[in-house]
């Protein structure tokens, strides 16, 4: 029964962790940690104002599965799926229209910036022969696009890559314009999946 009640209690800690931070500009934003019972996956899901940005860890081996799936060869495959892919859906369930530009949001690592390996990164770097046009299509289509505008009810969702190996930690600087007033915000200790959960 003890045990029970502590797994329990951790299994509750692990779902939903609320984290309140201020952002320049705005009253504050909240942040839910999860961790799902049966995939042991983290997800990150920020909200403001009625938008929101769900984030959710892909095993590699999820990735290289779907990449080969379309006919990226497996040593292709590989370096692709070590990039550091979430699952990502955008929802705008507020009252103001939602501008983004992935090429604006940043990836911060010990106070180092670089940018996210977006649709444009990935069309320039697979321009092989080797590689059938229609995986590289299928990639294209799979990301999220890199700008986009959402009205109050539009949503959509894509894969993002953040270009680190397996198991990093990093922080994610986002920058969105919500009926026309440019927000900045980060999210904090995002892990990218490792190669295996424990």
């Amino acid at each position: 029964m003890i045990l029970w009640k502590a797994a329990a209690e951790m299994r509750l800690a692990n779902l939903v962790f609320l984290l309140w931070f201020g952002w320049a500009g705005s009253t504050g934003a909240a942040l839910s940690v999860e961790t799902g019972e049966s995939s042991g996956l983290r997800t990150w899901v920020w909200s403001h104002e009625g938008v929101s940005l769900r984030l959710v860890q892909r095993l590699p081996d999820q990735t290289r599965a779907y990449m080969q799936g379309r006919g990226f060869p497996a040593a292709v495959a590989d370096q692709i799926a070590t990039s550091c892919f979430f699952g990502s859906m955008f929802r705008n369930d507020g009252t103001l229209p939602l501008d983004f530009d992935l090429k604006t949001w940043e990836v911060v690592q010990k106070d180092q910036r670089t940018g996210m390996f977006v649709r444009e990164y990935w069309k320039k770097r697979l321009q092989r022969n080797e590689i059938p046009k229609a995986a590289r299509i299928a990639l294209n289509w799979s990301l999220m696009p890199t700008q986009q505008h959402f009205e109050p009810g539009d949503y959509n969702w894509g894969m993002t890559v953040y270009g680190l190996p397996p198991g990093e930690h990093f922080d994610l600087h986002l920058k969105i314009r919500l009926g026309g007033e440019m927000l900045e915000a980060t999210i904090p200790d995002l892990q990218c999946a490792p190669e295996q959960l424990n």
